[in-house]
């Protein structure tokens, strides 16, 4: 604890020395959410085995699948997340708080709507599903599954617009602040799936429940809290939708939203490439190799999140200097991140070893194939999210739906002959060459020469 106050000490008096408000905020936030994150990885850490034992490999491996075809739904929110979080943080650079609350509450609206039909439309789907040939499982499994994905979907649905208030905190540069609510949902998940190993047998339907409920529980009190007191002036009202807002928000989120059909459609089907040409086992052995160095890929979030909308204020305000000192600095930190990458390659057998001993076993070639992948994204993700700050996003929507007709096959024809490490390698192949592209158009934009697709 004393080595905690005398960090936040240093960081606190280059704060407040610091001639940049914008830049103050970050440093505060990376610093805290750094505390959080910590937590949170740890959190995630403990959960994997207690799931594991809970169920077992093959089990959770059916789990993460699922999760991950319910998460294709996310793109139904049509970019108005990311489009929020834009016209948020403009309009309050610019102190229309009017017109922020107007974004909010049309979000709310909108978003509500939206998956309120889509859950309907699931449960009339879901009828027509056999998830035991989409998953590779018993036929026996069948109706349990069923069952599962209802529940997992009925939460999902809950949660997107829940994540609203998430949304909001990081636009108005407090990322910390959603982290803790987020680490929260994860601490309530690892207690209530420690209370199913002790009352309960392996059960995929009560793991849906618990992992399920948790956020949503987090979320619901996290909203109340902060539209009764820090942000009462931005509370959501039905009375503050408007149509041209809407279509404010979309003119920059309908981007957003096609970017991540393709992100979803080519990350989100990882897992199930992997089942159908290596087995669910695969998948979780995959996803522990995966969850051990994507730890580097929650830091470089860590470091990167405040700086969306500090660059959405900065651009707004023309403030070109202080976006072209905080790009060289940034671009240091994901230099420095990638040796750490190159560490934990180094001693992954035996953190392996002792995180989830025998339970999986993880191949060499695994680790180095998710590694490289790793580093590839933290730098692609450093320049999508100055463009996504920026607002100029045509060239990421152009590549990334090449990327779909390539990854996808490239990964399947791959994952045949590779295993594995097939299904991940397009993955990072494709990431160097948006990041060769994206540089480019990052450094145009910063020195004010961006012209054509450069530009938009």
């Amino acid at each position: 604890m004393l080595i905690k106050n005398k960090i936040y000490y240093f960081i606190s008096q280059k704060i407040n020395r610091s001639d940049n408000e914008r830049s103050a905020i970050a440093i505060k936030n990376i610093f805290f959410s750094f505390g959080i994150k910590g937590c949170s990885i740890l959190i995630s850490l403990l959960i994997v085995p207690l799931t594991i034992g809970y169920v077992n490999a093959s089990q959770y491996g059916i789990w993460l699948t699922l999760s991950s075809v319910i998460a294709w739904f996310s793109f139904f929110d049509i970019g108005f997340g990311n489009g929020l979080r834009n016209r948020f943080a403009e309009a309050k650079a610019t102190g229309n708080y009017f017109k922020a609350k107007t974004y909010i509450s049309t979000t709310y609206v909108c978003l509500g709507i939206i998956f309120i039909f889509v859950w309907f439309l699931f449960l009339f789907i879901n009828l027509f599903v056999n998830w035991s040939i989409v998953l590779k499982t018993p036929s026996q499994m069948a109706k349990e599954l069923s069952v599962v994905a209802v529940i997992v979907f009925t939460f999902f649905c809950m949660q997107i617009v829940l994540k609203t208030i998430n949304t909001v905190l990081i636009a108005d540069q407090q990322p910390a602040k959603s982290a803790f609510f987020d680490m929260w949902g994860q601490i309530l998940s690892l207690l209530l799936i420690f209370i199913l190993t002790k009352t309960t047998h392996g059960s995929l339907f009560h793991l849906a429940l618990a992992l399920g409920i948790s956020p949503v529980v987090v979320m619901l009190l996290a909203s109340f809290w902060f539209y009764n007191k820090e942000y009462k002036k931005y509370r959501p009202s039905i009375q503050f939708f408007e149509k041209k807002a809407m279509k404010d928000i979309l003119n920059l989120g309908g981007k957003f939203f096609l970017i991540q059909i393709t992100a979803i459609a080519i990350y989100q089907t990882t897992n199930i490439i992997i089942t159908q040409v290596a087995g669910p086992e695969n998948v979780t052995v995959y996803n522990v190799a995966y969850k051990y160095f994507s730890i580097i890929i929650m830091i470089s979030g860590i470091v990167l999140l405040p700086y969306w909308s500090a660059f959405t204020d900065a651009y707004t305000l023309k403030d070109y200097d202080w976006m072209r000192q905080t790009y060289k600095k940034l671009l240091y930190v994901m230099l420095l991140l990638s040796l750490f990458v190159m560490i934990l390659l180094l001693i992954s057998p035996f953190f392996y070893k002792l995180w989830v001993g025998n339970l999986v076993d993880v191949p060499v070639a695994v680790s180095l194939a998710v590694s490289a992948f790793v580093i590839s994204n933290i730098f692609a993700g450093l320049y999508a999210q100055i463009l996504n700050g920026v607002g100029k996003i045509n060239l990421q929507l152009i590549l990334s739906s090449i990327s779909i007709f390539i990854n996808i096959p490239l990964s399947l024809f791959l994952g045949k002959k590779m295993g594995v490490v097939g299904v991940i390698l397009p993955s990072f192949v494709l990431n160097i060459i948006a990041a060769i592209f994206y540089s480019k158009q990052v450094k145009l934009i910063l020195s004010e020469k961006a012209k054509g697709i450069w530009s938009k």
